[in-house]
Order: structure tokens, then C-alpha cells, then sequence
């Protein structure tokens, strides 16, 4: 039996003076579309994956840091004053998930669960093991959570590599039942998701998916899928971008017979977590929308992502009608101060991003023309 070192100090002030400040005078930086403002939320080390809770926490996972987060805006305005640490000593914790009162963390080979734990955020419960029955490889490992409309819990594994043969598990989307039972491949021939959404209207997943490393500064792209259902092959490890035939194991089968991405992103850009929009209180254009979190690139000539990007879609609400930055200035002359790792919708419509690099949560908001905002 593995055990679980849990934390029961609180953290704190979210955002000091100082920090504050520091934050401010960054986010004066980016750009955004007019209309929309930036603003810090909280200081939450590694920030990774957010989810809600029902009385308003927002929990938040971490990679690198091995601890997971609780932030509550008490006094309702804009700021998460008080950060309190709910779990710590975990392997690359990133993932967070909420259903029924319960909030479940992926912890590379291992899914918790803490009960409860909105009333208990002092003194939070020993966590359950939900299934400790994932691979263990640290290599694309960290997890991101994510609850369908079907009611299962879906979870994405990594390759454990660059470009490799997967079977099993390995390169895969899975989904589970809320206890850890009846795992199942939803999707295969993903090299290595981090970021879930399901559309509110049609119920379907979306999710990114990293592309792989060195074949050149432009080759291939990332992607932004769409599973209709289950059972679909996204192409890794031998086609690319449903285009592209790997070089080494293009052999392996063939690009006609994989799921083409629904938007082909930048190259290197490292999508990670997503959003699509309600509709609450933004333009119309942005009603329905995909906003996707850029991690960026690590190894181009010349950096690119490190931004929030934004894919339209159709009537169908399967169709992508283009992709276009949202908020970037995270990068200044190949320097990056900040890196977006996950974006979710607030219940009032805002967008909440999470900054690995920086230690930030920011909330975007609208605050232009109201006439062309949905939700009053």
C-alpha cells in the first residue's frame, strides 16, 4: 500500500503587496482583443490543471511541486485571498477533477480522491485510492482529469517517449468509472494529451495532443481533436497531423485510416489544458469557442506559443473555423516570463489561466460593450 503525505497547513494570503504589484506590472503586457482585462487571481506555485468545486474552490494540481491547492475568493471580489495547501508530497499531482463533493487527483500511476473536501479544507480527509493500476513512467506521465457527460473519468496517457510503438495503456485516452472500475481505451494514437473538454451542447470530447520533437523547426504540427465517439486512431506513432508519415515508423499504417485534427495548431506551440466557452457574458464570436493554453515551444529556433489561442467553430459545432491568438506577451525576445498550462471557464463566464512558470492564476474578463454579451 502506497501512502500519501497530506498536508494540513494553511498557505495564506494569495496575493502579498509586492506580488501584487509585480503581477500587475507584467500583466500590463498582454495583449488581448479590446474589450477584455487581465488580472491576478492568485499566486499558486507550478499552477497546473484547475477544476471547480461546487461552493466555489477553485483546486488547482501541480507538476513539479507535489502539492495541491485549494483557493476560495471569500470576499467575492476577483481575488483568491486565502491559498490553502490540501494535499502535498504527491508524484507530478498535475491533474484535478470534481464530482459529487469529491475531489479526484491524478498522480501519474495513481487517482485519488479526497471526500468531502469543500467542508474540510483545514483539515482535509487521508485520500482514497480510486486505482493505482496506471503506468508509472514519468516520461508524458502527469495526468489531467476530466468528468464526461457520460459520468466516467477520463484520463490521458502519455507515450514514453519522443516517437515510439505503444500498445496497452501507452498513447491513449482512457476512461473509467468515478470508483476505478471498467478501464477502457476510448482513443488511441495520441502521443500525449493534456488538456480535456467536453462541448456543453453536444456533449463530445475535445482534447489536445503535443506533436513530436525533431523533425525540424515547423514539422509537425499539434493538434486540437474531436472524438465523436470511442474507438478512433489519432495517428501516433506513424502519422502525424492526419498528414504527415513519420519518417521512422511511417510503415506503421496509414494517414487515411486515422482521425484528422479538427484544427491543426502551431508547431511546438505544447497545447495544454482547454475550454469551450458557454457564452456567458463574452461577444458573440466567442460563444461556443475553444481557448486552449500554449505551454510553448522548447525546441525551435525561434520560440513560439507561450499565449492563449482561440479556435471558432461551425453551426455544427464540429467544424474549426480558423485559429488565431487570444492573449499572448508571456514571451519577450525569446524569453519567457510566464508559460499557460491550463484555461476554465468561471461560473461567471471569465477565463481563469494558470501559470506553471510564474506561479499565477489570472482571470480574464470582459468588461467592453455589453450589447453583444451573452448572459446579460
Amino acid at each position: 500500500m502506497r501512502t500519501f503525505a497530506v498536508s494540513f497547513l494553511l498557505a495564506g494570503l494569495a496575493l502579498s503587496g509586492a506580488a501584487d504589484s509585480v503581477a500587475d506590472e507584467r500583466l500590463a503586457t498582454i495583449r488581448l482583443p479590446e474589450g477584455f482585462v487581465i488580472e491576478p487571481f492568485a499566486e499558486v506555485p507550478n499552477a497546473r490543471q484547475m477544476a471547480w468545486g461546487e461552493q466555489g474552490t477553485l483546486f488547482v494540481g501541480t507538476r513539479r511541486d507535489g502539492r495541491v491547492f485549494a483557493v476560495n475568493d471569500d470576499d467575492g471580489d476577483g481575488r483568491g485571498e486565502r491559498v490553502r495547501v490540501i494535499a502535498s508530497g504527491l508524484q507530478m499531482p498535475s491533474g484535478v477533477a470534481f464530482r459529487g463533493g469529491a475531489l479526484y487527483v491524478g498522480a501519474v500511476s495513481t487517482i485519488l480522491r479526497f471526500d468531502g473536501i469543500e467542508a474540510r479544507l483545514d483539515d482535509p480527509p487521508p485520500p482514497v485510492i480510486v486505482t493505482d493500476r496506471l503506468p508509472a513512467d514519468q516520461h508524458h506521465g502527469w495526468k489531467v482529469l476530466g468528468f464526461g457527460p457520460d459520468g466516467y473519468l477520463y484520463a490521458p496517457v502519455g507515450a514514453p517517449c519522443n516517437v515510439c510503438r505503444v500498445d496497452g495503456y501507452y498513447g491513449s485516452v482512457l476512461r473509467m468509472r468515478p470508483d476505478g472500475s471498467e478501464i477502457e481505451v476510448y482513443a488511441r494514437g495520441v502521443r500525449n494529451s493534456v488538456g480535456l473538454a467536453w462541448h456543453p451542447v453536444t456533449g463530445e470530447l475535445w482534447f489536445t495532443d503535443n506533436g513530436r520533437d525533431h523533425l525540424g523547426d515547423d514539422l509537425p504540427p499539434c493538434e486540437l481533436n474531436l472524438a465523436v465517439g470511442p474507438g478512433r486512431h489519432y495517428g501516433y506513432p506513424f502519422c502525424h497531423a492526419g498528414t504527415l508519415r513519420d519518417p521512422n515508423l511511417g510503415g506503421d499504417g496509414e494517414c487515411a485510416d486515422t482521425e484528422p485534427p479538427a484544427q491543426a495548431l502551431g508547431p511546438h506551440v505544447a497545447p495544454l489544458g482547454l475550454a469551450i466557452h458557454s457564452g456567458t457574458g463574452v461577444p458573440a464570436g466567442y460563444r461556443g469557442a475553444v481557448f486552449i493554453a500554449e505551454h510553448g515551444s522548447w525546441n525551435r529556433t525561434r520560440k513560439i506559443g507561450y499565449r492563449i489561442t482561440v479556435v471558432r467553430l461551425a453551426d455544427d459545432h464540429r467544424t474549426a473555423l480558423g485559429y488565431e491568438t487570444f492573449a499572448d506577451g508571456w514571451l519577450r525576445n525569446e524569453r519567457a516570463w510566464g508559460r499557460p498550462a491550463d484555461v476554465l471557464e468561471a461560473p461567471d463566464g471569465s477565463l481563469m489561466i494558470a501559470d506553471d512558470r510564474a506561479g499565477m492564476i489570472y482571470r480574464i474578463r470582459y468588461v467592453g460593450e455589453r450589447s453583444d454579451a451573452g448572459g446579460g
